[in-house]
């Protein structure tokens, strides 16, 4: 049978284990469980060292990302300015870069108005098309009119949001040929003949979108109505509104791609 007695702090075993010093071992026990909690110096300047991880978006991605922005911001300014200038009285910055301003904004952006000196329409306008093909015996075949500014209409009618497209493209491309070529259907200088052919080339689509057949040739023909005077107005001034004017354009070929 062993027996353990405990004198002055020591203990002694019987079956002849050295003594130990029970307070001696606490501490440095304790000692141990101080030295492994705590990091080193080493350690700790590693870990001071580490450069904090970055949040956010790889920095090329974010280069990108920040000229993407800038580049519209800057696209979205000069697209106000153009049309400012377009639209604001003549003045030496719009007469010294009339070209470019106007090469901006006609034909997609045209506006019918003025800064100070709005120019509501004042009549109505109808287009219509027909168009011309070659039968195998030689003679020509011509169709029946089609009305494309009813298929306008009925794009807009009971539309929330109708496009552009529906609303303005044919009656602008009308407006500038008028513009450049006047009661002449003759082509005087390189920018009539690209409004000519813009006009020609948005004909030439919708006849093909609404019949599928294929065509050589598309004559325009362009009715002005003018819009009635108010209730308010004089009985004289409404009664010496201009009459109908019907206008017949040339026959423009229409190319086999564009059928």
């Amino acid at each position: 049978m062993r027996e353990a007695l405990i004198r002055n702090g020591r203990l002694h075993l019987l079956d002849g284990i050295e003594p130990m010093d029970v307070r001696e071992s606490g501490r440095e026990s304790a000692d141990d469980a101080i030295s492994n909690a705590t990091p080193t110096k080493e350690a700790a300047d590693r870990a001071s060292s580490r450069t904090p991880e970055r949040s956010g978006p790889p920095r090329p991605l974010g280069v990108v990302m920040a000229a993407a922005t800038v580049l519209c911001l800057a696209a979205a300014f000069l697209h106000v300015l153009l049309v400012f200038l377009y639209v604001a009285p003549p003045n030496t910055i719009s007469q010294r870069y009339s070209s470019q301003i106007y090469g901006w904004v006609e034909p997609l952006f045209q506006q019918n108005w003025k800064l100070f000196a709005p120019n509501p329409e004042s009549v109505n306008r109808q287009i219509l098309a027909r168009t011309m093909q070659t039968a195998p015996d030689g003679t020509e075949q011509v169709s029946d009119w089609f009305d494309l500014t009813a298929v306008d209409a009925s794009a807009i009618e009971h539309n929330l949001f109708p496009s552009h497209t529906a609303q303005n493209m044919l009656r602008v491309a009308w407006s500038n040929y008028l513009d450049w070529h006047g009661s002449d259907d003759r082509s005087h200088s390189q920018r009539a003949l690209m409004m000519k052919e813009y006009l020609r080339n948005i004909a030439v689509d919708r006849v093909a979108a609404q019949r599928h057949s294929t065509f050589e040739a598309i004559q325009l023909q362009v009715i002005t109505r003018p819009i009635a005077a108010s209730a308010a107005a004089d009985s004289a001034e409404r009664t010496a509104r201009p009459p109908i004017d019907t206008r017949y354009l040339p026959w423009w070929k229409a190319g086999a791609h564009e059928n």
